[in-house]
């Protein structure tokens, strides 16, 4: 529970522990076909972040902060002092988040088809657009924005599973997804937090990301001193890339 509201999470395995994050109209199902073979060797905790999956709404806006406050509820439950965190496109932020606010907890940072950047004025008059649109045909929107999030190459061979996506995010409130969008929409920057962290840091991007420009991450990689792993695919990695992340979780730590 967090501020009387159920969190839904998983955990499987002991020892040296995983965060698993998801993603913006995502939830913890995501990371289903990696727990087995990751939680034979260690912890994995894979979390819905709320309003997401089967966790509460919260309130009307769900910052990265609140959000990084639920999952600390979590881990001191489960009496978890210290973690690493992969977190997919929000799930990023919010580990990001979680890292400024309990950097003694961060054993280390993956960020999946994520950025330490803020939304630039164009993100945030998008959010708002999505809002407007969310409020009149909320099926519409969650169809529009999963599918526009693969490459071109994949946006045919993927249909099952983009399909999947979008019948779970459709379980998701309408209030839960719009306080989301509002949270992102006001996110700090943590490039700083990012490149001030000592511990194993991580970037993974796919090549034709329609959201998250290759040059802009090599960039970010560079100036914060992360290790880069790029991949042949759009924004989601983990169903376009998955045996070539399963490897990479595998060598994070």
């Amino acid at each position: 529970m967090y501020k009387n509201t159920p969190l839904f999470y998983r955990s499987a395995g002991i020892g040296n522990p995983l965060v698993l994050l998801h993603g913006f109209l995502e939830s913890s199902s995501i990371w289903d076909p990696f727990i087995d073979e990751l939680s034979e060797k260690r912890q994995v905790i894979s979390i819905d972040l709320p309003g997401h999956g089967k966790s509460g709404n919260v309130g009307e806006i769900h910052s990265m902060e609140l959000m990084a406050d639920a999952v600390h509820e979590i881990l001191v439950h489960l009496q978890i002092n210290k973690a690493t965190f992969l977190g997919h496109s929000m799930g990023g932020y919010v580990s990001l988040e979680f890292c400024r606010k309990f950097p003694i907890m961060t054993q280390g940072l993956v960020l999946l088809n994520s950025t330490p950047e803020a939304d630039s004025e164009e993100r945030k008059k998008n959010r708002d657009r999505s809002i407007k649109i969310i409020r009149k045909n909320k099926s519409s929107y969650i169809s529009m924005a999963i599918s526009n999030l693969l490459s071109k190459k994949n946006s045919k061979r993927y249909l099952e599973q983009i399909e999947n996506l979008k019948n779970e995010a459709m379980t998701f409130s309408e209030d839960g997804i719009i306080a989301s969008l509002e949270g992102m929409k006001i996110r700090t920057d943590n490039k700083e937090v990012l490149a001030r962290f000592k511990g194993a840091k991580f970037l993974i991007s796919g090549t034709q990301d329609p959201i998250l420009e290759i040059i802009d991450i090599e960039s970010i990689a560079d100036r914060c001193n992360c290790n880069l792993f790029t991949l042949d695919g759009g924004h989601l990695s983990f169903i376009e890339n998955k045996k070539e992340l399963l490897s990479i979780m595998h060598f994070i730590d």
